[in-house]
């Protein structure tokens, strides 16, 4: 694996970086307070091919590598995380079920308005009472005629009320376990399909968060998305590949704060000095330097093997667990470099800060990582 980007690569982070800063940067504080996901930056970020970064031109994606959606994630987290978690959600998981599970007829219909940027996805996974226990899910498809009736609900979905198009995972069979899952393809505007309660969240207040209910919600037989009782298998795969995903959004969020924090270290001035010439703050960014550096490499190793067609659970989670809880003290010492000033609005490491933490709980908490991890290594 070479680590260095190729041509192409530093120009998709330049151009990403640029994007960022002049389409996105002046309205952070306002999308966060207002807690509004700006749905007319959505033509834009199509335009550059972050609709569909990963999906195959014949399906009127990009085309790039699991590398290079890497990129597009951190330089857009950098600035504002809350629309590096759309974009994730979108492109790592609704869309990418389609792609990778999807028959071509469904790839037709679907995945190409999501992958040109023409509708949005969401995912449909959590419930109120089931979270990292997923097979505890109550939400349930029977077949009836030509439709599978749907009945339960979703809980913190993102873009639950905005999303054109939602992968939903429910029971078709509750004596088979999680072999009794299966996942079905539900459009915005079908009969019992209704956006609930909408979460008024500690941070990414951008990115919307959803309640999702279903009341006798009647589909087509041909929006079940492979077979019936693969949903659950299918849910692992893309997680696995989720995962490196909310680990670039990790990395760009801690890259974010350390420039944030080094920034302020020295232009703000205490005893005639600035402050980041005392040792004790330079070993703070020192030290967060050097850890964004290798939750990148960890990210971008996982996204090269899953590039080469290789299985990544063990990597995907390795690289979620340590990114997300190395962004988590990346906000907390851009905070702290602020002192009082990191505290208000005013300054951008607040934010970062409140952002952060959907990191260690999102696709999977690091206790949940960490068990993942415990089972590939620790197998006996």
């Amino acid at each position: 694996m070479d680590v260095r980007l190729t041509e192409d690569q530093a120009l998709l982070r330049r151009s990403i970086r640029e994007f960022a800063e002049a389409e996105i940067k002046p309205h952070v504080r306002e999308w966060d307070a207002a807690q509004h996901f700006p749905s007319d930056l959505l033509p834009k970020l199509a335009d550059l091919g972050l609709m569909g970064i990963q999906f195959s031109s014949e399906y009127g994606g990009s085309g790039m590598s699991a590398v290079d959606y890497c990129i597009c994630l951190e330089e857009i987290a950098r600035v504002d995380p809350s629309i590096s978690l759309s974009l994730a959600a979108h492109n790592g998981l609704g869309a990418a079920h389609i792609a990778r599970f999807g028959n071509d007829a469904q790839k037709r219909r679907f995945l190409e308005p999501l992958a040109s940027g023409k509708r949005l996805a969401a995912w449909g996974l959590t419930e109120p009472g089931s979270g990292s226990d997923a097979v505890a899910m109550k939400t349930t498809a029977v077949a009836e005629g030509n439709c599978w009736v749907l009945n339960g609900s979703k809980a913190f979905i993102t873009h639950g009320a905005t999303a054109d198009t939602m992968v939903v995972m429910a029971v078709t069979d509750k004596a088979k376990g999680n072999k009794g899952i299966s996942a079905f393809i539900v459009e915005r505007g079908t009969a019992g399909f209704l956006a609930g309660k909408k979460e008024d969240k500690l941070g990414m207040r951008a990115s919307e968060t959803t309640e999702v209910i279903f009341q006798n919600c009647r589909i087509p037989r041909a929006h079940l998305i492979g077979e019936e009782g693969q949903g659950f298998l299918q849910t692992l795969r893309v997680l696995d590949a989720g995962r490196i995903g909310i680990a670039a959004l990790s990395v760009g969020l801690a890259q974010g704060a350390y420039e944030a924090a080094r920034s302020y270290a020295f232009q703000r001035k205490q005893f005639g000095r600035p402050i980041g010439t005392f040792q004790s703050i330079r070993w703070k960014l020192v030290d967060n330097a050097a850890r964004v550096e290798a939750a990148r490499l960890l990210t971008y190793r996982a996204a090269w093997l899953k590039d080469q067609g290789r299985r990544t659970t063990l990597e995907s989670s390795m690289a979620k667990l340590y990114a997300s809880e190395i962004a988590v003290r990346a906000s907390e010492d851009c905070v702290q470099i602020h002192g009082g000033y990191g505290f208000v609005k005013d300054y951008p490491a607040e934010k970062f800060f409140r952002d952060v933490k959907l990191t260690t709980i999102g696709e999977g908490t690091s206790e949940v990582q960490r068990l993942v991890i415990a089972r590939q290594l620790l197998a006996h």
